[in-house]
């Protein structure tokens, strides 16, 4: 299997901390994490990016205001404005690799992020895997709003949580939750990470799900062949969101794992990569 390599850019005056593998391989993935804090490229796609390394060109960045990116010193305070910078990091990311066309997958914040992509350069990309995502207009859960305003009481009984919510079977992703949650709290606690986390995810946080929504005439405009995937008993998105998705994306099909909450390529890693890797070759 691939190792994964790290390397960190400067794209468009940015630092970008990027996780990548099977460089050299004709076709891309850019992979576009989830929310959470102290969440990172890696943390999201430590199974897939090696895996799918395989067969292609695997790029997994930090998004800037998270990880080893950027974090500016004076953050915007709508997510439309850390919208802006994820689009518009995506595509510089996509040139400074000389990569024309890529697939895309996004995981939960991730997914609004792809159909935000889809929606300003439909271009650029090819097929797209939408893991739990938002960017859909739908009820905040107790749960996610829980999640994004962890900086009220960051501590490591208030993160152990948060993992325990983000596997249907905690057993999975090893049995020291404890530690675990010691290691993302020491992650989530840098300077830099708080001070874009708090920016992103103000309250009330209803609205920043209303925020990230894309209008559904955008959404039955994108020609992107698409695969949903969501985990049935996902407590922070809803499976509501998919199945919106589902009913407004033209050519669109939806995977649903039983027993699995929010982190699918994490407790399912295996069939998640196959069950990705077929769509992209075209074997679903």
């Amino acid at each position: 299997m691939p190792d994964v390599e790290q390397t960190t850019l400067t794209i468009g005056g940015d630092r970008v901390f990027l996780n990548h593998s099977g460089d050299g391989k004709s076709e891309a993935i850019l992979f576009l994490h989830g929310s959470g804090p102290g969440a990172t490229g890696f943390s999201n796609w430590q199974f897939a990016v090696p895996a799918l390394g395989k067969q292609f060109h695997c790029l997994a960045p930090d998004l800037i205001g998270f990880g080893k990116s950027e974090h500016p010193q004076n953050p915007v305070k709508t997510i439309g404005g850390w919208m802006d910078l994820w689009v518009k990091q995506s595509i510089a990311l996509l040139d400074e690799m000389k990569i024309s066309q890529a697939h895309l997958a996004g995981n939960s914040m991730g997914g609004a992020i792809a159909l935000h992509l889809l929606n300003r350069y439909p271009d650029r990309f090819k097929k797209v895997v939408f893991l739990g995502s938002i960017g859909t207009p739908h009820k905040i859960t107790h749960q996610l709003d829980f999640l994004w305003g962890f900086y009220e009481n960051p501590t490591a009984e208030r993160m152990a949580q948060i993992i325990r919510w983000f596997a249907y079977n905690p057993a999975i992703i090893g049995g020291d939750l404890d530690g675990i949650a010691q290691m993302r709290l020491k992650a989530a606690l840098d300077e830099g990470v708080r001070r874009s986390f708090s920016a992103m995810f103000p309250a009330p946080r209803q609205k920043v799900i209303d925020d990230l929504v894309v209008p559904i005439e955008s959404i039955q405009r994108m020609k992107h062949p698409s695969l949903l995937v969501h985990g049935r008993d996902d407590v922070f998105v809803p499976l509501e969101t998919s199945m919106y998705l589902l009913q407004h994306l033209p050519k669109v099909q939806l995977h649903v794992f039983g027993q699995c909450s929010h982190w699918i390529m994490i407790e399912y890693k295996d069939a998640f990569n196959r069950v990705i890797s077929d769509f992209l070759e075209g074997k679903s």
